[in-house]
């Protein structure tokens, strides 16, 4: 082991290499990142504001509904709908479902490597202890050399050559340092924390999700129930209707053409419930996924539609808020503000890079003469290194997480595009669907009139039975449109929760869920233009 001893000269040298290195240290590399500005878009629709309420049907699910911009979202939502099934379903998919399980993994993953970035802000000490049992050719002859106990080099005396045994034992403590003169740690931990954050967000998405998922499906269920019970009723009435005209027919009261007619109608009515029971059973195998349960285990929770309540103020965000609120905006901006970060630590790499040193310890014969006097050592080196020429790689990087950085700024702006679209969206369908109801509505009392009149008309003698028949087919068609026009209502309304960001932001301190405890994602982290350290 070589020792070189520190002169004046290196000591110069290297209190002029700290003072370089602390002058620059509050320096770093790239741009410092600034949130993009909020929307300046003041409503959704390109002729102005929204319209205050929807229109009312006298119905189940046919309450006008009022939109609230002032009305905030509640974290959970779904129990708007006043279903307890709901509510515990939500619960145990929250709990159960390995979406859950994977996001709050990835999180503590991006969590543990920003701490491990974190770890080169300080230097690294290291300890080393080594022993060695050695021998020393004996055609040295007398010039051979021996080692005494303190570790001081003595000669062999004269006589016939012969090897020399000797014991050597090192113990040192390394210190190694890296300044951060230009950012590089810095733009490092900033990248790594934003991806943190970004994580966050996409576990908040996670929940928002499930959870819409989750009231999709039951809704879904519902209205599959309600459908197949209309078409019960429609096959049983029919049932019915075929018996007698069978009796009928042998008394000769019936055509057989009537009795063909009635057998299509039952026939279409029992056709028609096949495919609507084969949708119930893929949405109850959908509802114990989402659960996180096998096929083979079933839930507890059934959904009827009557069950399920509409809510009547709807809350209404600003575009300005909607990119505070939606996760997936924000995980968008957390992808925006690493790639700035990153184009820091691309340029970084391109300038000096520095490094600080240091080593002390002994060595002897034995381990207790070590550091006894003439045992010690130290050393203590710092380093400055530049590439010179790489063939233009680290420019090419650079230019390259700049492109980076243009890139993840217009998927930004494109993922807020998309947000606000999503709310449009979601605005526009809530106002048709309440029309759609009323229409629904209207058109399924006059069938039911129409199909009324007609059987009065029928059993009086004045129209046949193929008449009459179709006046109950339309009837029963109004029937189901009536029950889909309600579904509709009730998903959309979800729909738009999902929409407005899904209120995570106002989750409950007690009821915060594993992965979440040490979330700081909130609106909002960082104040424009500070940056992550």
């Amino acid at each position: 082991m070589f020792i070189t001893p520190i002169s004046v000269s290196n000591n110069k040298l290297y209190l002029t290499t700290l003072l370089l290195a602390a002058a620059l240290a509050g320096c770093a590399a790239g741009p410092d990142f600034k949130r993009p500005p909020a929307p300046t878009a003041n409503g959704y629709l390109p002729g102005g504001g929204v319209t205050e309420a929807t229109v009312s049907a006298p119905v189940p699910a046919g309450e006008a509904q009022r939109f609230n911009p002032a009305a905030d979202i509640p974290f959970d939502w779904w129990t708007l709908f006043q279903s307890p099934q709901i509510n515990s379903l939500v619960k145990r998919a929250f709990k159960e479902n390995p979406g859950i399980e994977s996001a709050q993994a990835a999180l503590h993953q991006a969590q543990q490597y920003a701490q491990a970035q974190e770890g080169f802000f300080y230097p690294t000490v290291g300890a080393n202890y080594s022993a060695s049992r050695n021998k020393l050719a004996g055609n040295m002859g007398s010039s051979a050399p021996g080692i005494q106990g303190n570790g001081q080099l003595i000669q062999a005396p004269p006589g016939p050559a012969s090897p020399v045994y000797y014991n050597f034992h090192v113990a040192q403590l390394t210190v190694g340092y890296v300044p951060d003169v230009f950012g590089l740690n810095r733009r490092q931990a900033e990248s790594a924390q934003a991806q943190v954050n970004a994580q966050q967000l996409q576990l908040e998405a996670t929940y928002i999700t499930l959870a819409s998922n989750v009231v999709a499906a039951a809704i879904q269920e519902a209205s599959l129930r309600a459908q197949l019970a209309a078409l019960e009723k429609i096959i049983a009435s029919n049932t019915e209707t075929m018996t007698i005209l069978r009796n009928q027919f042998k008394l000769g009261y019936v055509s057989g053409m009537e009795v063909a007619a009635q057998e299509s109608a039952l026939a279409l009515a029992e056709q028609s419930a096949i495919p609507l029971r084969k949708q119930l059973e893929q949405t109850r195998d959908l509802i114990r996924a989402l659960a996180g349960n096998m096929p083979n285990e079933d839930v507890e929770e059934k959904f009827e539609l009557a069950a399920l309540h509409l809510p009547q103020e709807l809350p209404l965000s600003l575009p300005s808020k909607i990119v505070e609120q939606r996760p997936d905006v924000r995980a968008a901006e957390e992808q925006l503000h690493f790639a700035s970060a990153q184009t820091g630590v691309a340029i970084a790499n391109t300038l000096p890079q520095f490094s600080i040193s240091a080593a002390v310890g002994g060595m002897a014969s034995t381990p207790g003469w070590m550091f006894r006097s003439g045992g010690g050592f130290f050393d203590l080196t710092a380093d400055v290194a530049y590439t010179i020429f790489d063939g233009g790689a680290l420019r090419a990087k650079s230019r390259a997480a700049q492109q980076a950085l243009i890139q993840a700024g217009a998927q930004y702006r494109g993922t807020v595009i998309t947000a606000l679209q999503n709310v449009a969206d979601a605005l526009h369908i809530i106002q048709s669907d309440a029309n759609a109801l009323k229409a629904a509505d209207t058109s399924e009392r006059a069938a039911q009139t129409a199909a009324t009149l007609t059987r009065k008309q029928y059993e009086a003698g004045y129209v046949n039975y193929q008449t009459l028949l179709a006046a109950e087919q339309s009837h029963q068609l109004s029937v189901i449109n009536l029950i889909q026009a309600q579904t509709n209502r009730l998903g959309d309304t979800a729909a738009l929760y999902q929409a407005l960001g899904g209120g995570w932001w106002n989750r409950p301190t007690a009821s915060k869920t594993q992965g979440t405890e040490s979330a700081t994602v909130q609106p909002h982290t960082l104040a424009q233009g500070e940056s992550a350290r």
